[in-house]
């Protein structure tokens, strides 16, 4: 039977050096197929997508196999042959839009670039195209969106963007990797929703990458799992999810905090068992640590970036032992109570106190001590020049916790095994750990000061859920062992769910809930939360 697939790869193997990345991974995309390929961080999902468009153009790739798109055999055509192809058969949502997009080129143009170069027409119906562009991935006044910068614009609308250059040309083939990997609940399911409207609309094939196991199961018709560059499991979609063949698989589908019921620790390939927290255990707890009085208050907060308000009169409390979270959309100021909170921003209005002392009375060494962070990214927080011991060795050297180099290197060590890390490990580089390792790192080095309070800063969201549940369980062991409160903030409402105790629900600068978590999730009093939930099938 002759074969009728748009785009058929056979035993592609790509090797780094000596380094086997992908190792004979085959498989056809049929026209109008959504496809989604699955995998941790390192499995080769991006350099499956990458392969295909022949961007691994770097020396030190080197790639066997077929990559065939409608009869054309793609990894032996010359560079001015596949830009004839790429963006305009076959097109790619890069991850990341602010890395992606050109800074320094209005939106509109950089729209309009990849319009010039693959159609022969006048600037007038381009730029007509361009705005009709705009409007169709959703954003409102194209002509003003068309004359502004990336950084003038939110995330998902930065997305919008980068959706509208791949489906500029109409392609056949629609690559989407990792599209909505740091964007919150509701702009997600926008996003989404976006890419599956155009799909039926263009009749476009897609393949849709991401470790989001939520996403993939609502939107894709058939499933590759990767696992250290090896294909695993392939097959309908639907059935891989009900019954998965291979453990791994089933790993990561069940690595996900479950919806209604509380573990104590999440699936891992070291937690085969799991318990769940019964209700009057949790009553209990919150009983002891609610009738204490709160080791941080944060006391009608105002703070502005120029003209704009951030947050707008936002007061809470937290107690030593709980873990709050607080969510909201992008931009709704998350991230600015954590940097108020840490003293990092000063304030136009309000009092943090610790300990029911203004944070402003208080040493600035002995309050560093007491509350850390852990950041989001973090490679970009670790510096890439210096080993990671010398990382979690340097605050305990700034704040002279010990008197001797060998106590302090005794301690670092220490810090290294409790975080799941080994002693030989002080010696390396940020470059030479996975992304959940470099997160141990971050948290090893937060550990350092024997804290109080740790903020958590989205230090989850960009982890595939099988690292992300070693992380949170992590976090739970060092709770129950040092006695950790956690500001948790996330826009992840499963893992809200899991892992808080309370919730402080944000939106525009403003406290609009807040209340016990389960509480909140059962029966949410404000439409905002509603639609958060919601998006989060809640």
């Amino acid at each position: 039977m002759k074969n009728t697939s748009l785009l058929s790869l056979e035993k592609l193997t790509v090797k780094i050096d000596s380094n086997t990345i992908l190792s004979e991974i085959s498989f056809q995309l049929n026209k109008n197929e959504v496809l989604g390929i699955v995998g941790e961080s390192g499995s080769g999902k991006s350099i499956t997508a990458l392969s295909i468009l022949n961007l691994l153009n770097n020396s030190s790739f080197q790639s066997e196999g077929s990559i065939v798109f409608e009869g054309i055999e793609l990894s032996n055509l010359s560079k001015k042959k596949i830009q004839t192809i790429r963006g305009k058969d076959i097109s790619i949502i890069f991850q990341e839009p602010m890395s992606s997009l050109n800074p320094s080129m209005k939106c509109g143009h950089q729209i309009l670039e990849i319009v010039t170069n693959h159609n022969k027409s006048n600037k007038e119906s381009d730029i007509r195209k361009v705005l009709d562009l705009i409007e169709k991935v959703q954003l409102k006044n194209p002509k003003v969106v068309y004359e502004k910068y990336p950084h003038q614009l939110s995330g998902g609308q930065q997305q919008r963007i980068m959706i509208a250059i791949a489906i500029a040309c109409n392609p056949k083939i629609l690559i989407a990797d990792e599209p909505t990997t740091s964007l919150d609940g509701l702009v997600k399911n926008e996003i989404i929703s976006l890419i599956k409207s155009l799909q039926l609309e263009y009749k476009m094939s897609v393949i849709f990458i991401s470790h989001d196991l939520n996403l993939v199961s609502k939107f894709v018709d058939n499933l590759i799992i990767l696992k250290n560059g090896f294909i695993i499991e392939k097959g309908c979609a639907s059935k891989i999810f009900k019954s998965p063949k291979e453990s791994y698989t089933y790993d990561l589908i069940h690595s996900t905090p479950p919806k209604k019921n509380r573990p104590y620790r999440l699936l891992t390939k070291k937690i085969r068992e799991i318990k769940f927290i019964k209700k009057e255990e949790r009553k209990l707890f919150h009983s002891k640590i609610y009738s204490q009085p709160p080791i941080l208050r944060v006391e009608q907060l105002h703070f502005s970036y120029g003209l704009n308000k951030i947050i707008n009169n936002i007061s809470f409390d937290v107690f030593s032992g709980e873990v709050l979270g607080i969510v909201g959309e992008s931009g709704s100021g998350k991230s600015t109570i954590a940097k108020c909170i840490l003293g990092l921003v000063k304030l136009k209005k309000g009092v943090v106190y610790f300990e029911n002392e203004n944070i402003k009375h208080i040493e600035n060494s002995v309050f560093r001590k007491n509350v850390q962070l852990i950041f989001q990214d973090p490679y970009s927080s670790l510096n890439s020049e210096i080993c990671i011991g010398d990382s979690i060795v340097e605050p305990m050297i700034v704040h002279r916790i010990f008197k001797t180099k060998k106590e302090i290197k005794l301690k670092a060590l220490s810090l290294l095994k409790q975080v799941g890390l080994k002693e030989k490990d002080f010696n390396k580089y940020p470059n030479q750990f996975s992304g959940g390792q470099r997160q141990r790192i971050v948290i090893a080095r937060a550990l350092a000061l024997n804290p109080r309070i740790i903020v958590c800063d989205e230090s989850v969201s960009a982890l595939d859920v099988s690292i992300q549940a070693e992380i949170l369980n992590l976090l739970n062991d060092l709770k129950e062992k040092f006695g950790f409160t956690y500001v948790f903030i996330s826009h992840d409402m499963s893992v809200i769910k899991y892992f808080t105790d309370r919730v402080i629900v944000i939106k525009k600068g403003k406290i609009i809930e807040l209340n016990e978590t389960d509480s909140l999730f059962n029966f949410p009093k404000n439409k905002y939360t509603k639609e958060l939930l919601k998006a989060s099938d809640f």
